[in-house]
Order: structure tokens, then C-alpha cells, then sequence
């Protein structure tokens, strides 16, 4: 098995646990905290889809789903185009709020398939390549990817939680 076969099967797994966590919750579910200061699903969800492309993208010098294909105006925030998440205050995660389920997951789906359309094309030699010179040591396309499977899956595993919660409450 190559490597780009294992990211891609990493990567699959995202999106099967953002599906899971996301699947036939009202919009007022994905909308609520659990507490003042705790994020919903739909902000982990939101969030880690905009890690994903905005990370992917900058890595293989593409254009973000979330601005090329319209995603910033469908979901309508009011935050800064480029935003993704990144040191939000419990005020910023509030205004992340979505009508629907679809919402996510269409986005979640469309940043899914350039990834995978990316990885498709990877080479052994191409995840040594350094996207990244602000770290020491510099982050290679292998680690980047990695890294992003990883925050993902984290924030997919605290989406489905906060969905726990809010369904054991409910029952």
C-alpha cells in the first residue's frame, strides 16, 4: 500500500465521522452549546472543514472551496473571509449557526473531494516537500497532511460527543 492510499483512507474516515456526527440533527442541535463557553456541532464541523481546506489548499496552491465555490456566501457569517476558526472566542462561535444539516455537509463533501483529488495525484517524493518554512524543523507536505487528519478527526470526535450530550439531555 502506498502512502497516499493510507491518506486517503485517513481522510475517508473524516468524512464518514462528519457525516455520523452531523446526520439528522435539527438545525437547533447543530446549533447548541452545550454551555455558554463550549462550541456546537456546527462550529466543529465549520471549523474543521475550513482547517481542511484552507490547509489542503494552501499546500497543493489551490483556490478554497469556501471561496471559490460560493461556500462563504451560502453560510452567510459575517466573519472574515479567511477565517477558520482559529482562536475563536465564545462570542465568534456564536455567529457560526447553520439552518440546515446540509449546509455542513455539502461543504464538508466539496473540500473532501479536492482533497481526495489531491492525494490522488501524490508521489513519495512529493510528501517531502516543504509548504510550510515559519517551523522549525519546516513542515513537509507529509506532516501537513497529517496533521490536518489529525485535528480533523479530533474535532469529528468532539462533534459527536457534544451530539451525546445533547441527545441524552433530550431523552
Amino acid at each position: 500500500m502506498h502512502a497516499k492510499d493510507i491518506l486517503i483512507d485517513g481522510y475517508g474516515r473524516i468524512r464518514e465521522e462528519v457525516h455520523a456526527a452531523v446526520d439528522d440533527l435539527s438545525p437547533e442541535e447543530l446549533n447548541e452549546r452545550p454551555a455558554d463557553d463550549a462550541n456546537s456541532v456546527c462550529w466543529l464541523v465549520w471549523h474543521l472543514t475550513r482547517v481542511q481546506d484552507d490547509h489542503v489548499a494552501d499546500a497543493f496552491g489551490l483556490d478554497q472551496v469556501w471561496l471559490a465555490q460560493g461556500w462563504e456566501k451560502r453560510f452567510g457569517l459575517g466573519l472574515n473571509r479567511h477565517d477558520t476558526g482559529y482562536g475563536h472566542t465564545a462570542a465568534k462561535v456564536a455567529k457560526v449557526r447553520v439552518d440546515s444539516a446540509d449546509l455542513l455537509t455539502g461543504y464538508y463533501d466539496a473540500v473532501h473531494e479536492q482533497t481526495l483529488s489531491a492525494l490522488r495525484g501524490l508521489t513519495a517524493k512529493d510528501l517531502e516537500r516543504v509548504v510550510d518554512e515559519r517551523w522549525d524543523p519546516p513542515v513537509t507536505l507529509g506532516v501537513r497532511l497529517v496533521s490536518v487528519l489529525s485535528d480533523d478527526l479530533q474535532h469529528a470526535g468532539q462533534a459527536a460527543y457534544v451530539r451525546g450530550l445533547l441527545q441524552s439531555a433530550a431523552s
